[in-house]
Parts: C-alpha cells; sequence; structure tokens
C-alpha cells in the first residue's frame, strides 16, 4: 500500500482532525465563532527540558510536554506517553480529546495530556527511572489531584506511575491522587488494567442491541491484541460474540468460524506475541480490516482507515478501541455508506473513568472491590451510550458528531456557569 501518493489531498494531522470534528458538531450547535475559540484553545501548553545521564554517562537532553487543555469542569485529566514521535502538535490534539472524552462519560474532569520524545524500548530500566524523575522535577508544581492528574499511555505503566507518585510526593507529601493507572497494591485501582478494553466490548454489546443484534449472530474482527484488544476480546468471548479475526504486530490471524480467544490469550502470555499461532489463516493487518465480518474494532493504531482503504471495508460496525483509527475523510465516507461508528471519545473511555474510580478510592482512603469497579463502569458507559445514540437520534448526525456536541455542550456549560 502506497500512501505517499502525491497528487493524495493534504492529508490533516491529529490536531487538524480534532479541529474538524469539533467545527462539525459546533455547526449542529449553531455556537458562535468566538466561544469556539475559547473551547478550542488550550489554557496552557507547557514544553520543558529533561537532562539526564544515560547509563554510559553521556548527558542526553530530551523533550517533555504537558498541554493543559481545560479546567472548566474539574482537574484536568490525561495520560503520559514516552514515544519517539511524540511532538506538540500530537500533545495538544490528545488533550483537546481528553477534554471531550471526560465530558461525554460526564466524568468530573476537564482534558490533558503530556508526552517525552523517547523511545523507551532503547531505555534501561534505571534509564526510564531517571527521566520519569526529571520529568517530574519539570512539572511537580502543575500536577496534583486537584489540578492535573496523569495516567498511563503508550509507552508508560504502572510502575512509571508508582515513580511520578513518589517523586511528586517528595515535594508536596503522601497524596496517591496525584496520578492514576498506579499498581494495585500502590494505592491503584482494581480493575483499571482491563477497563478501556472491557468498556470497547461493554459499548460494542450495547450498540449491537440497539440495531437488534445478537452477539452470537455477529462476527467481530479486533485488530490489535494488546491491553485494549486482548480485554475487548476476552470480555466479548464470554459475552458470547463470534471473533473470527485478531492481529497484533506480527500479522493478522483469520478464522470465518471463530477463534479460540482463550487460547490466543493464553498463547500471548506464553508468546508475548501471536506469531505462530495456528487454528488460524494468517493474513497482513491490512488485510484483516478488509476480511469479512460484522463488527470491526481497530483497537491498535490511529489512521489505519483512510480513503485509500475504506471502500474495501466489510464491516456495517466500527467500534473505535484506539485514538483516531479512522481519517476524517473517511468518516464521512463510512457515514454516507451507512456503517455506524461508535466513536473513540466514547469508545475507548473506559480507562479514564476507571482512572477517575481510582482518583475517587484515593481520595477517600477506601478501596473497591472489582465487581463495584465494574458495576460502575458499566453504569457510567450505559448513560453515556444512551445520551449520545438518542443525539444521534435527534439530530440525525453521526455517532462521533453526537459525542462531540454532548461533550461541548457540557464545557460550555461549566464555562458559562464560572463566570464567561
Amino acid at each position: 500500500m502506497n500512501s505517499k501518493n502525491p497528487d493524495k489531498k493534504h492529508h490533516m494531522n491529529a490536531n487538524e482532525t480534532v479541529v474538524h470534528y469539533f467545527n462539525r458538531a459546533a455547526d449542529a450547535l449553531e455556537m458562535e465563532q468566538s466561544a469556539r475559540r475559547l473551547l478550542r484553545t488550550a489554557k496552557r501548553e507547557i514544553t520543558v527540558e529533561v537532562p539526564v545521564e544515560m547509563d554510559d554517562g553521556r548527558l542526553e537532553t530530551l523533550i517533555g510536554y504537558r498541554v493543559q487543555h481545560n479546567n472548566a469542569r474539574g482537574p484536568m485529566k490525561g495520560g503520559l506517553r514516552y514515544h519517539p514521535e511524540v511532538d506538540l502538535d500530537e500533545v495538544r490534539a490528545l488533550a483537546s480529546l481528553m477534554t471531550w472524552k471526560t465530558a461525554v462519560v460526564n466524568i468530573p474532569y476537564g482534558g490533558a495530556k503530556g508526552g517525552i520524545a523517547v523511545d523507551p524500548r532503547q531505555l534501561s530500566r534505571k534509564e526510564n527511572e531517571r527521566i520519569t524523575r526529571k520529568f517530574v522535577d519539570q512539572i511537580h508544581d502543575i500536577i496534583g489531584p486537584d489540578r492535573d492528574i496523569p495516567a498511563p499511555d503508550m509507552g508508560t505503566n504502572a510502575e512509571t506511575m508508582a515513580w511520578i507518585r513518589n517523586q511528586w510526593e517528595k515535594y508536596h507529601g503522601f497524596n496517591p491522587a496525584v496520578i492514576t493507572g498506579k499498581p494495585v497494591e500502590d494505592y491503584g485501582a482494581k480493575g483499571r488494567e482491563e477497563a478501556t478494553g472491557r468498556g470497547v466490548g461493554i459499548l460494542s454489546f450495547k450498540m449491537l442491541k440497539r440495531l437488534g443484534r445478537l452477539p452470537k449472530d455477529t462476527r467481530v474482527v479486533i485488530q490489535g491484541f494488546g491491553n485494549v484488544g486482548s480485554h475487548a476480546a476476552k470480555y466479548m468471548c464470554e459475552s458470547e460474540f463470534t471473533i473470527v479475526g485478531i492481529s497484533d504486530i506480527s500479522g493478522g490471524y483469520y478464522n470465518p468460524d471463530g477463534l479460540d480467544i482463550p487460547s490466543a490469550l493464553h498463547y500471548t502470555i506464553e508468546n508475548k506475541s501471536l506469531e505462530g499461532f495456528d487454528n488460524a489463516e494468517k493474513i497482513t493487518n491490512e488485510e484483516l480490516l478488509e476480511s469479512e465480518c460484522d463488527l470491526l474494532i481497530p483497537a491498535a493504531l490511529g489512521g489505519v482507515i483512510t480513503m485509500d482503504n475504506v471502500e474495501k471495508i466489510k464491516a456495517k460496525y466500527i467500534v473505535e478501541g484506539a485514538n483516531g483509527p479512522v481519517d476524517a475523510d473517511a468518516d464521512e465516507r463510512l457515514f454516507e455508506r451507512d456503517i455506524a461508528v461508535l466513536p473513540d471519545i466514547l469508545a475507548n473511555a473506559g480507562g479514564v473513568t476507571v482512572s477517575y474510580f481510582e482518583w475517587v478510592q484515593n481520595r477517600q482512603y477506601y478501596s473497591w472491590n472489582l465487581n463495584r469497579v465494574r458495576q460502575e463502569l458499566d453504569a457510567v458507559l450505559s448513560t453515556a451510550f444512551e445520551d449520545v445514540w438518542q443525539t444521534g437520534k435527534d439530530h440525525e448526525v453521526s455517532l462521533r458528531t453526537a459525542a462531540f456536541m454532548i461533550a461541548i455542550k457540557r464545557v460550555q456549560r461549566a464555562t458559562e456557569l464560572g463566570g464567561f
């Protein structure tokens, strides 16, 4: 697939895509330009240098970012990614998405996002820890349980969160609520690890029920078998969906009669990847997206459904497990083709929802059991889904536009109540 076609029209970057969706919803709400500018603009953008001594004694100077987009509805919330391609534009887009994501599921947060431009796979554990602590030294005074609460994202994990908490507390004293996604034994929440994937499963179930389809008659393809994809697969397999395709970095695995998901999950734990998994036809990740199925869940990378392959998509429904898996132009085309797309700002909001539960437990110094976390997650996502579904019906717009409309209205109302 050659996507570097010279006569292809300008491809929107992450930030332009979010602005495009925002404007489409703002048009439907007949919102004035001045209000749009206010809600779109980030409250604060920080770029810091992170000087760090590497294991071999060299000094590396890395660049770290934190964009705090909006705090009209509560303290800001958002992940921290360590990835070589992290830049201000991407962080800005993801920070504003967090504002809309927390508003859509109606939890009392605003949006933020952060990152460091570094490849964590090239770092030793000690280097990773030194970089993380140095970064906290630079931003500790602008994050906190009532200000901005980071969480894990690409390239960071529960251990990274434990270091951040420990470093932040050196300045501010004991307060585990400064960060979420911590290890369970270190004030983390049970069910946080599974939350995003489980949420994808819960919402897929709700959407298909609304469309009058039974799980057992629905063939599902899940692109990506990492944290999100594997937990979604586990939940959906237990809910009697027929999962016909899964994939990871090693390629796609397809079986029209359905895959044995428990053995695939077991296989990846043993082998760290699906490479060599049998009882399935081995295909490419591209072929997997275009394979025969009813429901497609892109749960790996952004930008996988584009104008180049949108006409080849055979699924009737798409649930976005990943952030931004569908390009803006392709999104229009899917709507024209009557393919229902459940957008990322709702579909993968299970993670931030359970992060909120973690924060609540930290502030009460009281921990919930897994059952309670799951019940509360189901309740929050169900309410949000019904709101979005109804708004889409009432205004005859796509579910994405409906989700943005709800989110924008909530943030605008909070801003007005705050005295603007």
